[in-house]
C-alpha cells in the first residue's frame, strides 16, 4: 500500500513529503516525496506508522494532531489522511490490493489546523490529488510534488491574502456575504478571484441557517438590488460599486486588519469563525425577541432597540423577513419593525 506525506515547517510555511505502505499488519512505510531533514522525516514516519498500526487512518478522512520533531521547539500541527489512488479502484482485479497513500501536511500549531472548515479545505486538497494521483515519474514531478508543496498556499492562505488586498474595504466584503449580495469580480487574475470567491463562501452563514432561507433571500437579495456588487481589480488596490456595510461588518473589519499586523494566517479563520457566530447569536436574539413581540409590546420595543443597535440590523431583518414569511403572527411584528427602522433612517 502506499502513503503519501505533505508537510509545513512548524512556523507554519508550505512543505510536503510522500510515502507508500502495503495494507498487511506488517507494513513498511517507502518514502516518495518529503521536504523535512532526514531526522525529521524518521520522527514523523514513527508517528505515522503508530497510527497505522492503531487502524487510526480512515481512508479519505483527515485527522489532526500535534507532532514533536527535532526540527521544532515546540509541537506542531499535523493533519494526515489515508486514502487510494482513484483510478485505480476500478481497475484493480478483487484479490489485488489497490495502493494506498498518506499524505501529511505540517504547519503552525495544533488548534491551527484543527478548525473544523480547515480539515474540510484539505480534506477536499486530498480528494483533489486522489482523482488526478499518477505515480509515472512524469506526473509526479509535474504534478504531484508542485501540488503537495503549494497545499499552505492554496488552503490556508486565501484568506489572509483578502484581507491584505482589500484591507479597509474588508467591510463591504463581509457585507456581501451576510446578506448574500451578489459579487461580480472583474480584471483579477486567477488567484486572486478563488481568493475573492472562497473568502465570500467562507464568510457567509451557509449551513448555519436553514437552506430554504438562503435560497429566499438570495433571490430577494437579487430582486430588490438588480445589481452585483462590482469589485474591480485592475488597479493596485480593488474599486467596488454598489457596495454596502454597516456598523457590524465595520467592527469586524477592524479586527481582521489588526489581526493582519501578526502574520499568523490561522488567526484570520478564526476571526471568520467569530465573526459568523456572533451574527448567528444575534440572528437568534432577534427571533427570540419576535416570538416574545407576538404576545408583548415591549419586547416589541426590545427588538427594535436590538435591532438599533446591533449595527447589523438591516441584514438581520432581511433574514427574519424571509424565515417567517409563512407565519402571519410573526410576519406581522417584522412589518412593523421595518416600518420603525425605515422612520429611524428618514429621520
Amino acid at each position: 500500500r502506499s502513503s503519501q506525506q505533505g508537510a509545513g515547517s512548524g512556523d507554519g510555511s508550505p512543505s510536503s513529503a510522500a510515502a507508500e505502505t502495503p495494507s498487511s499488519d506488517d507494513f513498511s512505510l517507502s518514502l516518495l516525496d518529503t521536504n523535512l531533514p532526514a531526522e525529521a522525516e524518521t520522527e514523523l514516519r514513527s508517528f505515522i506508522a503508530k497510527r497505522l498500526t492503531k487502524g487510526a487512518l480512515f481512508e479519505g478522512m483527515g485527522n489532526v494532531a500535534s507532532v514533536g520533531l527535532s526540527i521544532a521547539e515546540y509541537k506542531v500541527g499535523c493533519y494526515y489522511c489515508r486514502f487510494q489512488q482513484e483510478n485505480l479502484l476500478t481497475t484493480l482485479e478483487s484479490d489485488v490490493s489497490a495502493p494506498e497513500y498518506v499524505v501529511c501536511f505540517l504547519g503552525g500549531s495544533e488548534k491551527g489546523l484543527e478548525l473544523y472548515p480547515y480539515l474540510l479545505e484539505l480534506d477536499k486538497y486530498i480528494q483533489s490529488l486522489k482523482i488526478n494521483l499518477d505515480l509515472e515519474q512524469k506526473t509526479l514531478e509535474t504534478y504531484v510534488n508542485p501540488y503537495l508543496r503549494s497545499w499552505f498556499e492554496n488552503a490556508i492562505c486565501p484568506i489572509q491574502r483578502v484581507v491584505q488586498l482589500f484591507q479597509e474595504k474588508l467591510a463591504f466584503l463581509l457585507h456581501a456575504a451576510l446578506s448574500y449580495t451578489p459579487v461580480e469580480v472583474k480584471n483579477a487574475d486567477e488567484r486572486t478571484e478563488k481568493d475573492i470567491s472562497r473568502f465570500l463562501a467562507a464568510a457567509s452563514l451557509q449551513g448555519l441557517v436553514q437552506e430554504g432561507t438562503m435560497t429566499s433571500l438570495c433571490i430577494a437579495m437579487t430582486e430588490e438590488q438588480h445589481k452585483s456588487m462590482i469589485i474591480d481589480c485592475s488597479g493596485p488596490q480593488p474599486q467596488l460599486h454598489n457596495a454596502g456595510s454597516n456598523r457590524f461588518c465595520e467592527d469586524w473589519m477592524h479586527a481582521f486588519v489588526n489581526g493582519a499586523e501578526g502574520g499568523n494566517p490561522f488567526l484570520f479563520r478564526q476571526i471568520l469563525e467569530n465573526f459568523k457566530l456572533k451574527a448567528i447569536q444575534d440572528i437568534n436574539n432577534l427571533k427570540r425577541f419576535i416570538r416574545q413581540a407576538e404576545m408583548n409590546h415591549y419586547a416589541l420595543f426590545k427588538c427594535y432597540m436590538f435591532l438599533k443597535n446591533c449595527g447589523s440590523g438591516d441584514i438581520l431583518l432581511k433574514i427574519v423577513k424571509v424565515e417567517h414569511a409563512e407565519m402571519p403572527e410573526a410576519r406581522n411584528v417584522v412589518t412593523v419593525l421595518e416600518e420603525f427602522m425605515r422612520e429611524t433612517s428618514v429621520a
